[in-house]
């Protein structure tokens, strides 16, 4: 018996999947990420951020990374895309990109990939846009740098974007800065420097952060039509259950900068195997009477200082036993329902992942 609040992730997950289901198949793998691991360096030390993360990308889908703030997200995407911060080290791991590892090559070759191939949305589109340059010039760089454009051949391509995001009267507003534009609109001329060149895989993260309702509505909607025009492979970072069950077609849920569990987004959200999962789930308010409690999983994320030896939930489980202090579970194969087949689509990292719905 499911609650209300993964009833409605749930039937939401269902109705965007099922368009997708007959050609989701055949899509090509364009992104595979392997034993990703990333290191910061602190006053205290070297610390574990991400922590052989491990998934795939394919093309025309989008995959769902999904977790509390600090789970591990961002520096996922930073990793990818090649743009950490001084003191962080890509510590291991493979970032196979269309059979090319990036995680092998050098900051310099690595540009080459950035706007042909892989392409980046910010969370805050008002620092991620020089305020001294018109949206024009930035969006025009990336035709002037990997096409050899001039500046008019540039300007012409800056306003077939703008057209193509939805901005209104894109050959005067061409010449206009970024805080001339609304919060909605600074975020489509993100989205539209990001696909400028078609690149095959695009990271959103967390995409409509400080949007309204509404304007979120909008910026999702325009992902998925550029998603589907190119088919690019789309990596989406949020911590909105709604979202991922309207958009994405896949998540892998990270908690501590491990994935804990990953499948597709409407078996997953029908039938959670790891507890964070269910957690997650649960805290959903839907149907709430009014002056119910609001459930909510107690405790917060361990430090990355005090990781713990066993599994990464365990203070927070409902379930943990001796050996989830004494033995980290690894991701395998989930059995879906209890007592079927295991699938490798669904995986778990969970020592009693069949035992999870009993509690």
């Amino acid at each position: 018996m499911k609650t209300a609040a993964q009833q409605a992730p749930i039937q939401r997950a269902g109705e965007a999947a099922g368009a997708a289901t007959g050609q989701a198949k055949a899509h090509d793998v364009v992104l595979q990420v392997r034993d990703l691991a990333v290191d910061i360096r602190t006053h205290r030390g070297t610390v574990r951020a991400v922590n052989s993360v491990a998934f795939e990308a394919r093309a025309g889908e989008t995959l769902a990374l999904l977790g509390e703030s600090g789970c591990g997200k961002s520096m996922t995407a930073k990793a990818l895309a090649g743009i950490m911060d001084p003191v962080c080290d890509l510590a291991d791991g493979e970032i196979v990109l269309k059979g090319t590892d990036l995680a092998a090559l050098s900051a310099k070759e690595r540009l080459k990939f950035a706007g042909p191939e892989l392409g980046i949305v910010f969370q805050d589109a008002l620092t991620a846009l020089n305020p001294v340059y018109t949206v024009g010039t930035q969006l025009g760089e990336a035709f002037r740098i990997h096409r050899g454009l001039n500046a008019k051949q540039a300007r012409a391509e800056a306003i077939d974007l703008m057209k193509r995001v939805g901005i209104p009267e894109p050959e005067s507003r061409v010449n206009s800065y970024p805080h001339q534009f609304s919060g909605g609109m600074r975020q489509r001329i993100l989205i539209a420097m990001a696909v400028a060149l078609n690149p095959r895989l695009l990271i959103a993260d967390e995409p409509t952060t400080a949007l309204d309702v509404t304007v979120q509505a909008q910026i999702m909607q325009l992902l998925r039509k550029l998603r589907e025009e190119g088919q690019m492979a789309v990596i989406l970072i949020t911590h909105d259950l709604a979202v991922v069950a309207e958009e994405a077609d896949s998540v892998a849920v990270m908690y501590a900068g491990n994935v804990v569990e990953s499948g597709p987004v409407s078996e997953v959200f029908a039938d959670p195997r790891h507890p964070y999962t269910k957690g997650l789930l649960e805290s959903v308010p839907v149907h709430l009477e009014r002056g119910a409690k609001l459930k909510s999983i107690a405790g917060s994320p361990p430090e990355l200082h005090d990781i713990p030896a066993g599994c990464v939930y365990q203070s927070r489980c409902p379930l943990v036993q001796d050996i989830c202090r004494a033995e980290r579970p690894v991701l395998r194969p989930a059995a879906i329902p209890s007592g079927t087949e295991p699938r490798p689509a669904r995986t778990a990292a969970c020592h009693f992942s069949e035992e999870i719905n009993n509690v």
